[in-house]
């Protein structure tokens, strides 16, 4: 068995090598966090961009309209949004969009269109498709989770920063994650380029306020690592039956799509918001999110500069690790996350 001392030694070493000016870690069981560490220029009140491992939370609104009869994913996107129905993207469907093989993995909007609702529907008019919807996976870092808040807002009335705090971050006694209003920023790590070919990487946006407010559905979010391993404690165990079971253990097991990921040739192993680990013995190439011990159940997802969240049903552990570090060298990142991952995957064996 490794050893929570172990777990934090490492996450320590990171900062002492200067590998990362600042991180946190956090190991949750049983509903409870039972080790929680920041090392470097932060604290444990400091909240950092945890960048795409915002998109299960999204998701998991998403999977309350689902429940609720307000979206089915079989049905075209274009029938939610009509603005949609241009260029051939009018057969893509909801689940397309929420599995990344909808086709335009590289439509472009800033912040500004996306935030002004009439702005975001006249974009995606203009969006183009780059390959048949459905046909293989393509990583959607951003595109299509604008569509995904677009559809919430349209059936639910709220904005989606509103939804997901209201009906997910409160109910769960998390704090505001997405959107985070300027005057709420003071206690939020700065993003910082670590080596000269990462100071025009463009996720160091994220430093700016109206980036922060602008609640980026697909990799926006900001919360401390105990907030992460709590989020993933309430999908191993639905406090209050927040979320309808069958709908949550559908988003929790059921694989829907097995094309391989272009970049590390390997099944993308995903559900509807999540990334299951499976049992092919190459679950520690999914994202650099998962860890050595990890059962095949297990469910995560990453985020740039190594942010990584998952949860093992099997020990029912939860693990985050986040940091503030952007480096060119991302693999080196995912080396560093899939440490720390095979160690707290190792807790309670």
């Amino acid at each position: 068995m490794s050893s929570i001392d172990e777990l934090l030694g490492t996450a320590r070493s990171y900062v002492e090598r200067g590998v990362v000016p600042a991180c946190q870690i956090a190991v949750a069981r049983n509903n409870e966090v039972i080790a929680f560490e920041t090392f470097g220029n932060a604290t444990n009140s400091t909240r950092f961009c945890v960048f795409s491992a915002t998109k299960p939370i999204v998701a998991s609104a998403m999977w309350l309209l689902i429940a609720d009869g307000q979206v089915n994913v079989e049905s075209k996107v274009c029938e939610y949004v009509p603005e949609f129905a241009t260029n051939g993207k009018h057969e893509i469907t909801v689940e397309q969009i929420m599995l990344h093989t909808s086709g335009f993995p590289n439509a472009m909007m800033s912040e500004t269109e996306a935030t002004t609702p009439s702005l975001r529907r006249t974009k995606f008019a203009q969006w183009e498709i780059e390959w048949e919807p459905g046909s293989r996976f393509e990583y959607h870092a951003g595109s299509a989770h604008w569509v995904l808040a677009d559809i919430m807002q349209r059936v639910s009335g709220l904005d989606v920063r509103d939804l997901v705090e209201q009906r997910i971050t409160t109910p769960l006694g998390l704090p505001r994650m997405l959107g985070i209003p300027v005057h709420q920023q003071d206690d939020i790590a700065p993003l910082i380029a670590v080596d000269d070919t990462s100071l025009g990487d463009d996720t160091l946006r994220y430093n700016r306020s109206d980036v922060r407010a602008a609640g980026v559905p697909g990799g926006g979010a900001f919360g401390t690592a105990a907030d992460m391993a709590r989020f993933y404690q309430s999908l191993l165990h639905n406090p209050r039956s927040l979320w309808d079971t069958d709908t949550l253990t559908d988003a929790r097991t059921n694989i829907r799509c097995k094309f391989l990921d272009p970049l590390m040739n390997t099944p993308v192993n995903r559900t509807l918001g999540l990334v299951v680990a499976g049992d092919d013995g190459m679950h520690m190439l999914r994202y650099a999110i998962f860890g050595q011990h990890n059962s095949p159940g297990s469910f995560g997802h990453a985020g740039a500069h190594a942010q990584v969240a998952w949860a093992d049903p099997e020990t029912g552990i939860s693990f985050s690790f986040l940091n503030n570090a952007v480096g060119s060298d991302q693999m080196q990142g995912g080396i560093r996350s899939n440490r720390l991952a095979t160690i707290a995957s190792a807790l309670h064996r």
